[in-house]
């Protein structure tokens, strides 16, 4: 006999949702911290007392006193268990009419597809938790691959622990990462204390794209509410340092050509490419050093590590500095720490089903898996305000949160 409750304390809703399958930072307990515009409920079934069930449901406020219910990732269970799931959304649908609910919302863990890049794409079996999932009387968005039509994106390149490491890397990996390892990036993990740094990377992001992300105080309210599981990776270079070394071997390079030769062709030839290359170098050095100072923040990343999970949630990059190739070594060493402290899976983010454009250029060339979920289901509360065609304002209503 299952039992359904509201209101599942904080250690007994994480430690089930964080050794379950489908674990996802997404349906933490503290993500309802970082949705602070939203209400929430944590929801869950228990079979005699133990917990089989759980699902953070946030709550958004609609015109007119109405709202839509949302568990992103969620709710965590069986879903070959159609007894369990529809007993869950019968109860949450009695709680939800209280609430003036339009609909439910949500786009379960499920995975439909896992291949690399370089693999031919294989479904796995997904049909009976579809239909489980179609007997709660759900409505699929579909297999959409952009994304718009969804709140999560349908598609995220994930690394996973068993396939990191440099082996693995791809040649334009090898050759990006051994390139910002010769400017002796000094990559540094930490905590708030680097939140100035990557709110500047954040910011030359945005004026970059012309998009606009989060704000400083966001990032902020991350940390605090992940503390220990969440952590800043820094690339700094040391334009002084870089300009002193140049310096010293463009000296070298004057001497080496003074001792070279006349008839050393092509020595000669080679240090005076050299003695050109070194000159240009010299010259931006001493124009950053004026425009940045000793030293510069040039990249970052922020991540949040739940359960056996972790996510790469937002990351930046000095646009000035980008013939450093300090992205490619940060993210490395972002997913190499997340691996240390244990994760299995270190989420990339999102990209389009396409599997085209810059986001899959830059992530592919550390051999990371394309995870195709399932997809986003509704499941309407009011039917009748429901197809009158609420359902796609309040969805674009939701995306904005």
């Amino acid at each position: 006999m299952y039992i359904f409750k509201s209101n599942i304390n904080q250690k007994e809703y994480d430690y089930f949702v964080e050794n379950h399958p489908s674990c996802s930072l997404l349906q933490s307990y503290k993500w309802a911290n970082i949705k602070n515009n939203w209400n929430s409920i944590y929801t869950g079934v228990y079979e005699k007392d133990t917990l089989v069930a759980a699902g953070l449901v946030l709550i958004r406020p609609l015109p007119l006193s109405f709202s839509m219910f949302y568990l992103p990732r969620g709710p965590i269970l069986d879903y070959k268990n159609k007894e369990l799931l529809n007993f869950y959304f019968t109860e949450l649908k009695k709680i939800a009419k209280k609430e003036h609910c339009l609909f439910i919302k949500f786009d379960p863990s499920i995975l439909i597809s896992s291949f690399h890049l370089d693999e031919e794409r294989k479904e796995f079996n997904y049909k009976e938790e579809f239909e489980n999932i179609k007997s709660c009387k759900a409505i699929h968005y579909g297999f959409n691959k952009d994304f718009d039509t969804t709140i999560q994106p349908r598609y995220n390149m994930v690394e996973y622990a068993d396939d990191f490491g440099m082996d693995n890397l791809s040649k334009k990996g090898k050759k990006n990462i051994k390139i910002a390892q010769k400017q002796n990036l000094d990559i540094q993990f930490g905590h708030k204390e680097l939140l100035e740094d990557f709110d500047k990377v954040m910011k030359c992001t945005e004026e970059r794209k012309g998009i606009s992300l989060r704000t400083k105080e966001y990032y902020e309210l991350l940390l605090d509410t992940y503390a220990d599981d969440a952590f800043i990776t820094l690339a700094y270079f040391h334009i002084h340092d870089m300009l002193k070394e140049t310096k010293e071997r463009y000296e070298q390079c004057l001497l080496d050509l003074e001792s070279c030769p006349e008839n050393a062709k092509k020595k000669r030839f080679t240090l005076e490419e050299l003695k050109d290359s070194l000159e240009k170098k010299i010259s931006k050095y001493e124009e950053d050093v004026k425009t940045y100072g000793e030293t510069v923040c040039v990249c970052g990343t922020l991540t949040v590590k739940y359960g056996h999970t972790s996510e790469i949630l937002y990351a930046g990059m000095n646009e000035d500095f980008k013939r450093l190739m300090g992205p490619y070594l940060t993210w490395y060493k972002t997913m190499e720490k997340c691996f240390e402290l244990g994760c299995k899976t270190s989420n990339m983010g999102g990209i389009e089903g396409t599997l085209k454009g810059g986001l899959v250029d830059f992530k592919e060339i550390y051999h990371p898996r394309i995870n195709e979920y399932i997809g986003e289901f509704d499941i309407p509360v009011n039917s009748l305000l429901y197809k009158m065609g609420k359902k796609r304002k309040a969805h674009q209503y939701c995306k904005k949160a």
